[in-house]
């Protein structure tokens, strides 16, 4: 990772172009949509969200390190509050804050590379929050309390910092900002898609934003992103595209469900705005909870398969 930031390096600039080209052309693609549809107020509203999301992302990725890493910790530790919130557990000072520690204690293992402490981190907080009970001397609602601490951790700390993880390795920086594109890009092609074509939910009970129809859709189109992005990966092998493309479609939308699950059951839709025009913090970043360790791990076996 970079110490001076990648301001002035020519494929950075190429790729800020191209972004906000993209970005301009889907805007207005998905403004003329929803004019004609109202209906379309959700990828319009989408769009907007992405557009702002997407210039303070680039504008974090160019800054020397540590700085992207920290802001990767800023969004963990927001998205940890903005769970707590959500399930009703935000005045369990206590756990909130045991919370807020490890995830710092994972920024700091990621940049000194203490992997072992990193891949062991959700057993040594679960000991560790296994103690308030104990301190406490109470048993009421502890179960459940220790749970959802445990389900934050590892949603919004340990898997979503596995992008520090990336961060960290050569070219990192350019495999994040790859990464973050095809998931985005797959998110809104999904509802796109889902708006047009989508007659078979897949589950109907849960989400009404994901058919099989599509899936396919996204697949199709998110794959051919991956393939057209290519050089900002390191090694443009076949199978890493392929794999990059996949798992940007199918675990992004296995995220989304998974919270949905979690909001369905609590009876709520969003714990606030966190960017204009669509949901909270964790709208953003639960596509991510399973991409980044699965795309790390997947891209690491592929590295060592390739001898690259």
């Amino acid at each position: 990772m970079t110490t001076t930031g990648l301001w002035g390096e020519p494929l950075f600039k190429e790729i800020g172009l191209l972004i906000l080209a993209f970005l301009f052309l889907v805007g207005a693609i998905s403004f003329f949509l929803y004019k004609r549809n109202p209906k379309l107020i959700g990828l319009w509203a989408s769009i907007k969200s992405w557009m702002i999301a997407a210039t303070l992302i680039f504008f974090a990725a160019g800054l020397p390190s540590p700085w992207p890493l920290f802001v990767l910790l800023l969004i963990a530790i927001y998205g940890s509050k903005t769970f707590y919130k959500m399930v009703g557990m935000y005045h369990r000072s206590w756990f909130v804050w045991m919370n807020y520690l490890f995830i710092l204690l994972l920024g700091h293992w990621i940049f000194h590379k203490q992997d072992l402490l990193f891949q062991t981190s959700p057993m040594l907080y679960l000991a560790s929050i296994c103690t308030i009970p104990l301190i406490r001397n109470s048993a009421k609602r502890m179960i459940q309390y220790l749970a959802l601490s445990l389900m934050s951790f590892v949603f919004f700390g340990w898997s979503f910092l596995h992008l520090g993880q990336i961060l960290m390795l050569p070219k990192g920086i350019y495999i994040l900002i790859y990464l973050y594109i095809l998931t985005a890009f797959s998110e809104n092609i999904n509802f796109l898609g889902n708006k047009w074509l989508g007659k078979h939910k897949l589950f109907s009970n849960i989400s009404q934003r994901i058919s099989i129809e599509s899936i396919i859709f996204s697949f199709i189109f998110t794959l051919t992103l991956a393939w057209g992005l290519r050089h900002l990966l390191p090694y443009r092998q076949e199978p890493f595209w392929i794999m990059s493309g996949t798992i940007a479609t199918f675990l992004g939308r296995f995220g989304e469900l998974i919270i949905s699950v979690i909001r369905k059951d609590l009876g709520i839709k969003s714990s606030g705005i966190f960017i204009i025009g669509r949901d909270d913090i964790i709208a953003r970043v639960d596509k991510l909870i399973f991409v980044a360790p699965f795309f790390y791990y997947f891209y690491l076996y592929l590295s060592k398969v390739y001898g690259v």
